[in-house]
């Protein structure tokens, strides 16, 4: 039997076995729990915790105590929506987001709206980019924050950030951006891209699945969110609840690494994922979803017209890789975001992504060229 080939990074990412090896002794030796102030076993995992945090703000270049830990990018969203929302409510109740959002931020927003929220979710173009005019114009009086995702994860497009903050900022509002699948790809970096709430989780760069980072800017402007979970006070009384300190010395570990890593990889990874879409393109009439948009180098979404993903995807049994997000694979209908994009649904349903990571090889992504080649001229 062939061997799998596992292009789904983009859904999750194995533990590197050094993150693994910096975590296991704090399942055993080092068990104590970081709100323990009485005794060393509470001094220890407190430490860990608060290297963590340091290495963390390092890799986006914000400060130590502007990160919280989370249990993942889920519940980061869920915090700095509901949290920004209850806590500017005063001001407005007006928030500005992206159709092509993941699902974390759009079903929230839905649930705000159940609460008063008034919601704008901004269309995309074919290349998956917002009209900035349309941006500037959307924002009102009423309006608290805008909340978009730096990178996309069904096609790897990549926003303007920066231009985006500046227009947002001149209104007096706060930028949110969901940089789950951007960390650990792309350089990341608050101060330059002016993100005033961002979110990280550990299982997509190489980390423990369970545990994410909430980083929100101290000052200029000073971000205040208000706790959606009480019970001890913890993380500054923003998320209460006991430490998870073995997934989050895993997550700072994994920040750690991809520091070093992301200059080389996002060659590496930008070379194969190029080489992959133009051999394609010689002998498919294929067309990759937001080609002309930068992308993150790991992702690219391809069309094939005329043949069904889901089928595709059983059919190479051999290959692992999704139609979209992990999230809502088990849901049968075409993806949002291309759709938000102007894809008709049958186009939605004839589109595959690729998402590549660390172990793919040249070798695996030629064996994947031949594969499909051989599936489609069947």
């Amino acid at each position: 039997m062939n061997r799998m080939i596992y292009l789904d990074f983009n859904a999750t990412t194995p533990v590197d076995p050094f993150v693994l090896e910096c975590m296991l002794p704090y399942f055993s030796d080092k068990f104590g729990n970081a709100a323990s102030k009485t005794h060393s076993y509470g001094w220890i995992a407190e430490e860990a915790v608060e290297v963590a945090r340091e290495q963390v703000a390092a890799l986006i270049a914000a400060e130590k105590n502007e990160i919280i830990f989370t249990s993942g990018a889920t519940e980061s969203i869920n915090l700095a929506l509901k949290g920004v929302f209850e806590s500017y409510s005063t001001k407005g109740k007006h928030i500005v987001t992206i159709a092509t959002e993941h699902k974390a931020v759009l079903d929230t927003c839905k649930h705000l709206e159940k609460y008063g929220a008034e919601i704008t979710y901004l269309p995309v173009d074919a290349q998956g980019q917002i009209d900035l005019n349309q941006l500037r114009h959307s924002i009102t009086a009423k309006t608290i924050m805008f909340c978009g995702m730096l990178a996309n994860n069904e096609t790897g497009v990549i926003l303007p950030l920066k231009e985006i903050s500046d227009i947002v900022h001149e209104k007096n509002c706060l930028v949110m951006s969901d940089t789950t699948q951007a960390c650990g790809k792309i350089e990341v970096d608050v101060e330059n891209s002016g993100i005033d709430i961002l979110t990280i989780s550990a299982h997509k760069m190489y980390g423990p699945k369970g545990c994410g980072a909430l980083y929100i800017r101290r000052r200029g402007p000073r971000v205040h969110i208000t706790a959606q979970q009480d019970g001890g006070g913890h993380e500054n009384n923003r998320r209460s609840g006991t430490l998870n300190v073995p997934g989050i010395v895993g997550l700072g570990k994994a920040c750690e690494l991809s520091k070093t890593i992301i200059p080389k990889e996002y060659e590496r990874l930008k070379k194969l994922r190029d080489d992959l879409e133009i051999t394609l393109s010689r002998n498919i009439d294929e067309n990759v979803n937001g080609k002309n948009s930068l992308r993150l180098p790991n992702t690219s979404n391809i069309l094939f017209p005329g043949i069904k993903a889901d089928e595709m995807i059983k059919k190479l049994n051999h290959l692992a890789l999704a139609t979209g997000s992990a999230c809502t694979s088990a849901i049968p209908e075409p993806s949002h975001v291309l759709r938000a994009m102007g894809k008709s649904d049958a186009e939605a349903m004839s589109s595959l992504r690729f998402s590549l990571g660390r172990s793919t090889s040249k070798a695996d992504v030629d064996s994947v060229i031949t594969m499909i080649e051989n599936f489609l001229a069947v």
